[in-house]
């Protein structure tokens, strides 16, 4: 059996649900166990995940980062090198014009598409 992207996002979406129906304490127990055994799957049987641009050491990225504390400020220090917190101050400098003192996005350009 071939494992598609559409597959892996369905599988970590049900194990995503099962850590939410414990409101009492955030958990991503079910997420990691899917990852773990996601990894074990490809290190058997490779040849199912051949169709897909992922690695092991894609998943023991995942895994990593899941297993943190805080995943997010995981993923975003494994990325960016810095927390989530950091990078959204450091995007929220990036908009503010002190000469003004206000936020200043800026405009996307229009594409002329052709009718």
């Amino acid at each position: 059996m071939f494992y598609t992207k559409e597959m892996i996002h369905k599988e970590f979406k049900m194990a995503t649900q099962k850590d939410e129906r414990n409101a009492m304490k955030k958990s991503y127990k079910h997420r990691i166990e899917y990852l773990k055994a996601l990894k074990e799957d490809m290190i058997e049987a490779p040849k199912n995940f051949s169709n897909l641009n992922l690695t092991t050491d894609h998943l023991q990225n995942l895994i990593d980062d899941w297993s943190a504390p805080k995943p997010i400020d995981a993923f975003y220090k494994r990325i960016f090198n810095m927390t989530y917190a950091e990078k959204k101050a450091q995007e929220e400098l990036e908009y503010f014009d002190l000469t003004k003192g206000e936020k200043v996005y800026k405009k996307k350009e229009q594409v002329d598409t052709i009718q």
